[in-house]
């Protein structure tokens, strides 16, 4: 099958890792306990079905829905870019420039969207289209949504064990790895952007 044919280890490594850092499972595994608490039990396989399954429908329809209000995927993969770098910033200086409303629901929203599935990790997964094959995209989000299973299972016994101070030093390390992605992600598609657009 075709869809195969670019299927790459290194691809589905960095793809996972990219996805992995801007979801941040790990570093949310307080606000996780917290709506455990609030709302009862979090069914851990329908918010992870379903935050992977929004990701994957998107990699695909958000391309057409791109075409259709006529922008490339080079210009989204760019604002995909400073998105991820203001997500970075968040994790690393420890602040909030996007706020988010106070959840309502458990297993979906907010756990599946947006705190998993949510406007970072969409445009992050669609701008990947933009130097990965899909086949490879696809493999690091099932990864990451096996891996948010486990998580939401074992949430109450990560915090016990990991604590506070590692979740932080957790949430720096992945920050400064999100901010060196963002940049290379800018530089390499405004590159791209400067080949289709300019004659030399």
């Amino acid at each position: 099958m075709e869809i195969f044919d670019g299927f790459s280890f290194k691809e589905i490594v960095t793809s996972f890792m990219v996805l992995f850092a801007v979801i941040d499972i790990i570093g949310s595994v307080p606000v996780i306990v917290s709506l455990q608490q609030k709302f009862g039990q979090i069914e851990a396989g329908k918010a992870a079905i379903t935050a992977g399954g929004i990701m994957i429908v998107f990699l695909f329809v958000g391309n057409k829905i791109l075409k259709l209000i006529g922008v490339d995927v080079n210009s989204f993969a760019i604002a995909g870019a400073f998105v991820i770098f203001v997500i970075a910033l968040e994790m690393i200086l420890g602040i909030e420039i996007n706020k988010t409303t106070e959840a309502k629901a458990a297993s979906i929203v907010p756990i599946a969207f947006p705190l998993v599935a949510g406007a970072g990790t969409l445009t992050t997964a669609l701008s990947l289209r933009a130097e990965f094959h899909d086949i490879n995209i696809i493999c690091g989000i099932i990864l990451n949504t096996i891996f948010v299973y486990l998580v939401l299972k074992s949430a109450k016994w990560l915090e016990r064990k990991i604590g506070d101070a590692t979740l932080m030093i957790l949430q720096k390390v992945f920050g400064i790895i999100l901010l060196a992605i963002s940049i290379k992600l800018f530089t390499a598609n405004f590159a791209q952007l400067v080949l289709n657009y300019v004659n030399f």
